[in-house]
């Protein structure tokens, strides 16, 4: 058995328990939803001591079927590059963040990339406008990777059209994963509505490790994991993820979807990466600041907010404020830290 941690993106991070059975089964069956075989070479560029690297597939799921392991000493293009033409790799797995840095990078690096065929994203979600850059940058196809250490994994098919594979996280790995969609009151939605994904199956956990308190909340009486993910469900299954049920600002009552603020204003032609966060405020209860990431001239908020405006969004979602800042504090799985983000916003 392995105990994982959580990703602690909001607190302390909690172990997950993962049985030799559930485990292996999460390897195997990853291996084989991304086309693994004796012939595939994996780069690990992310740490493989995380979920995504080590089985989902990974680094098990290369072992699983007698394939090439190459471990790299950090996820750097220069350092990956070259060790994707001098190794001759098909496949590795990246988290979006550095998604962006391969494709700011390959665009003038001489390193040969022909070997790789398929690049893994998972960890967050992958914004459609980067995910459409993939293949005319770096040559080789996406795979999105949706899912959680404590169990459920998603993965878009190989053959999936192009559309499902830009918008869609993908489909439960297992016809014996349970899915269920609600909202707040534990409902089911209709279908093809936002709620939280609750999951229950074979290689889901049952509950934290030494945590009863934790326990009560995060599953239901009859065994669902509640993910905090808010996702919808296509009619043929794919899951698209929509965001953090913590992941909407409450402005004096109005609710501010966080993913639809960022995915605007990820199209901007000054912003090469965005987070909004929520900063306390007297009078409103929450006030957002979109943190931006430039590409060179650093954008003003009047500006940002005059061309959010054009493109029809409400006046109550615009940014209160904007930061712009180098770089975003990040959780140890890659993923932008929010609340540490917030507090460094509030100490500028």
């Amino acid at each position: 058995a392995v105990l994982l941690l959580s990703g602690g993106t909001t607190g302390l991070p909690k172990l997950i328990p993962r049985t030799h059975d559930d485990y292996a089964c999460n390897a195997r069956l990853a291996a084989q939803a991304c086309g693994f075989d004796a012939d595939t070479r994996y780069l690990a560029a992310l740490p493989v001591a995380h979920n995504f690297p080590l089985a989902s597939p990974g680094a098990l799921g290369v072992f699983s079927v007698g394939a090439t392991l190459v471990l790299a000493p950090e996820p750097s293009p220069d350092t990956a590059f070259e060790l994707i033409e001098r190794e001759r790799i098909t496949h590795t797995a990246l988290i979006p963040p550095l998604v962006l840095l391969w494709l700011e990078v390959a665009q003038w690096s001489d390193d040969d990339l022909s070997s790789l065929q398929w690049l893994q994203v998972g960890g967050a979600r992958l914004k459609a406008e980067i995910a459409a850059r993939i293949r005319p940058v770096l040559g080789c196809g996406l795979q999105q990777v949706y899912g959680m250490a404590e169990g459920l994994l998603c993965f878009t098919p190989l053959d999936d059209p192009q559309a499902r594979v830009f918008d869609t996280q993908g489909l439960p790995l297992t016809a014996d994963d349970e899915i269920r969609i609600v909202d707040a009151d534990d409902q089911p939605v209709a279908p093809g509505t936002v709620g939280e994904l609750l999951v229950r199956g074979p290689y889901t956990i049952r509950g934290y490790y030494n945590a009863a308190e934790q326990n009560q909340r995060a599953f239901t009486a009859d065994g669902f994991y509640r993910s905090g993910d808010l996702v919808r469900r296509l009619p043929e299954g794919h899951l698209i993820v929509e965001g953090r049920s913590k992941d909407v600002i409450n402005r004096g009552g109005e609710k501010i979807p966080v993913e639809e603020i960022e995915n605007l204003l990820l199209g901007h032609p000054l912003i090469r990466d965005v987070a909004l966060v929520a900063l306390a405020d007297d009078l409103l209860g929450e006030r957002s600041c979109a943190c931006v990431l430039a590409h060179g001239e650093r954008p003003d908020l009047a500006s940002i907010n005059a061309w959010l405006r054009e493109r029809g969004l409400a006046a109550y979602k615009l940014p209160d404020r904007l930061q712009v800042l180098r770089e975003f504090p990040l959780t140890r799985l890659g993923k932008v830290n929010r609340k540490a983000l917030a507090e460094q916003v509030l100490a500028l």
